[in-house]
This record gives structure tokens, sequence and C-alpha cells, in this order.
């Protein structure tokens, strides 16, 4: 198995280094933005904080205030329509991308064209860590619209030599027929739409398997780390599936390696990561993700709580890297848990669950009150097989797994929504009512 770096002496430093670059980032980013920088200016003046000089240490660090994603939206609300967050003038922006809405008002982000090579550079690190360089085809199945996606992808896969293929404002089918005729061997999506695009490839005739695919690279969702969805998109396709996690509002932050399983690697030259116990608020293994991007001057993002539950260990993987690892990519949204029964229950444990039923083609899930009870209804497709027997399989298997027994009703081929981007599955009603 080859090993390939981006950067070799950083991703294989001890951890003295690592902490080293990461302070020495800190203090070279307060310094600049606390020039101008009127969001942060007003943030930290009741601590009084200046200048970087003040961080003397990584504890001096956690002292400084978390920044939550409504900041940055009432931010923008009241200073439309970029905020405040903003190091440099305007004319110094070059490019323009906003959060996909998916939990909330869309966050408008800008980037200067120093922050936009940092994007690039840290996709380098992405795609390098999966084994891309020179001679791969990489089919870019991604509407290129204003959500920042691929985008970074697409800019660093020219800087790694590879063949950068775009899928923008196509359908399936088309872009189904463009990656058998340029033999594209990499496929670059939402782990949802990889599985739309097989099961797309199917009812055309083809076997995706029997494509020139090799490998599938994952982000905007949490799917690619779970272990049933991996399975699936694996044996779909025939091919290696790789998961990466990023954020607009933050940056491209992680990439799975070669070794698989090791679990996603985390970007420790471009970042700095703390994961916290959401009730104390103190460091713990497992708990919420909280980032700060280092190179990203013009809109910075420091101390900013994702909602990403995770577990984080800085154990030296197989591949030599030592920057720390997320066991299982996104564990889950702690914003998004759910209370069913009494029973805490992630989006993505259902679909961990829903996903071993390789009959199961797609699903949605909807959580709901019936004379007073909590009722969670899972609406299913079925592409083989007895529809009975499978939806009789999954109601058990739901009922041991979660201890409790949701409602799982079969529905006709082609009913239920399909998503090229993040996937809109669960929907909870009682905060509807």
């Amino acid at each position: 198995m080859e090993i390939n770096y981006w950067d070799r002496d950083i991703e294989t430093a001890e951890r003295e280094k690592i902490d080293s670059v990461q302070l020495a980032g800190i203090r070279n980013l307060l310094d600049r933005i606390l020039k101008s920088n009127t969001f942060y200016k007003r943030k930290y003046h009741d601590i009084g904080l200046t200048s970087g000089a003040e961080i003397q240490t990584m504890d001096d660090f956690a002292r400084l205030p978390f920044l939550k994603k409504d900041e940055l939206v009432a931010d923008q609300t009241n200073n439309p329509p970029f905020g405040t967050n903003l190091t440099y003038p305007l004319e110094k922006y070059v490019k323009y991308h906003q959060t996909s809405g998916t939990t909330g008002r869309p966050y408008r982000c800008l980037d200067s064209e120093e922050d936009w090579r940092w994007w690039t550079r840290c996709w380098c690190f992405v795609h390098t860590g999966i084994g891309i360089g020179p001679g791969d085809r990489l089919y870019f199945a991604f509407s290129f619209g204003p959500f920042v996606g691929f985008w970074g992808a697409w800019e660093a896969a020219r800087a790694v030599g590879a063949l950068a293929i775009p899928g923008g404002g196509m359908g399936s089918l088309p872009r189904l027929t463009t990656i058998m005729e340029t033999q594209a061997n990499t496929l670059v999506c939402t782990p949802s739409y990889a599985l739309r695009l097989a099961e797309e490839a199917r009812e055309n005739g083809v076997d995706p398997a029997s494509t020139s695919i090799v490998r599938v690279v994952n982000s905007g969702e949490p799917g690619a780390s779970i272990p049933s969805t991996k399975k699936r998109i694996e044996s779909t396709w025939g091919a290696k599936c790789f998961d990466h996690h990023g954020m607009t509002e933050v940056g491209a932050m992680s990439f799975e390696c070669v070794v698989q399983p090791g679990g996603v690697h985390l970007i420790e030259a471009e970042y700095v990561f703390e994961v916290l116990d959401p009730a104390t608020d103190k460091p713990a293994d497992e708990g919420e993700l909280v980032v700060t991007n280092l190179g990203r001057i013009g809109m910075p993002a420091i101390r900013y709580r994702t909602g990403d539950k995770v577990r984080i260990t800085r154990e030296r993987c197989e591949c030599g890297r030592t920057f720390a690892r997320l066991q299982g990519g996104i564990i889950g949204r702690v914003d998004q848990m759910m209370i069913v029964r009494g029973i805490n229950v992630f989006p993505t444990s259902v679909e961990a669950i829903v996903r071993q039923f390789d009959a199961v083609d797609e699903f949605f899930v909807e959580v709901f009150r019936r004379r007073e009870m909590d009722e969670m209804e899972v609406k299913i497709e079925v592409s083989s097989g007895d529809p009975e027997t499978v939806g009789s399989a999954l109601t058990a298997e739901l009922q041991k797994r979660l201890a409790f027994r949701p409602i799982v009703t079969v529905v006709p081929r082609n009913t239920l929504p399909r998503f090229d981007l993040k996937a809109k599955r669960f929907v909870d009603r009682r905060k509807l009512e």
C-alpha cells in the first residue's frame, strides 16, 4: 500500500511540533484580525485582548470565548449583507459561498485570494491522503452552486495533478454516461448521491461496479463514516469509499487516509481542534467538536462550536500520520438528537440500521405525536424481495437497536425524495406543532 503525503514533515510530526505550529498560527491570526476586524475587536473587548502576543500557551487560548453560528447569522442580519466579520475591505474578497440552509438561514461567506489558496491547500491534504494524484480522473457530481460543497476539491485537483471533470447542471443519466465515456476513476459527491447515481445506473441496465470508478470521495453528510452506508457504497460501486468533513464557516478540515478503518484525520497543520463535553465545556475524548481555522484570515472562525458529536484519538495511524483522528467520523449532531419515548435517537443511528438492508433503496423518517404518544415512522422503498418481509425485518431490527417499536411503512418506488447535496431525510414534526 502506497502512502502519500502533501506535507510529510508536519503530518508525521511529534505532538510538540504540532502544538508549536498551532500556537504560532493562533498568534499570527489574532495579530492580523485584531487590527481591522470589527466583529472580533468587539467580541474580545471585554477580555481586553489586543494582540496575538498575549496568547502564550494553549491554556491562554482556551480562555477565549466560543463562537456560535447564531452569532454569525445575527451579525449578518444586523449588518447586511455580509456582517462585520471581515478583516479586509470588500474589494479584496474574490469568492462567495453560503451554507446550505439545512439547519436555518444560510450564512454568507467571503474569501480573499489568500484565503482561497488556503482552502485549496487544505484540500490538497485531503486528495493526497486519499491517494489522488497525477493520472487520476475525478468526476464531480456536484451542482457548483453557492454551497461551498466541492469547490475547494475542484481547485485542489489541479494542484495535485489530477484531471477534474465537471458534472454541474447535468441529470443523473448524463452524469453516468460522462463517467463511462471519460473513464473517470474517482467519484466525488455526497453519500446519498453516490447511492442515487448507482440506482440510476441499475435502472438503465448498468452495473455501477462495472464502471471505471475505483474510489468514491464523500462529504456533505456523515454517511461515509457510518459502516453500513460505507459498505453499501463500496459494494455497489466495487470501489473504496473515503470520508471527508468540512464546513462553509470553517473550511475543509479532515480526510480518511488509505489505511481503513483508521478514522478521519484532522488537518492539524491548518486548524486547532478541541473536543469538549457539552455539559461542562471541559476537554473530553468524546463530545462536541470545536474548531479554529488558522489560514482563513479574511473571515475567520475562532473556537467555533460545530455542533458535531465526535470521538477523538491521538494515537499514531498506521499510515504514519500523527494528526488526531475522529473515530467513526461524525457520530451525529448535538443539536439533532431526538428524544422519542425517552430514548435518545440520532439520525445517524437510524441510517446505520436501515442501510444494513440492501433491499431498501431510499428511506424517510418522521417523528410526531399521536394521542399524546411519540411515534417514529420510517418510510422505505424496497427494490427487491417481498416488501412485507423486508418491512417486518427492519421493524424488528429497529426495535432491537432503539429499544422502542417504530412504524415501518413500505411506499411505492420513486415516491420518496432524492438528493444531490445534503439529504433531508429526518423531520421532527413535534417542533412544528
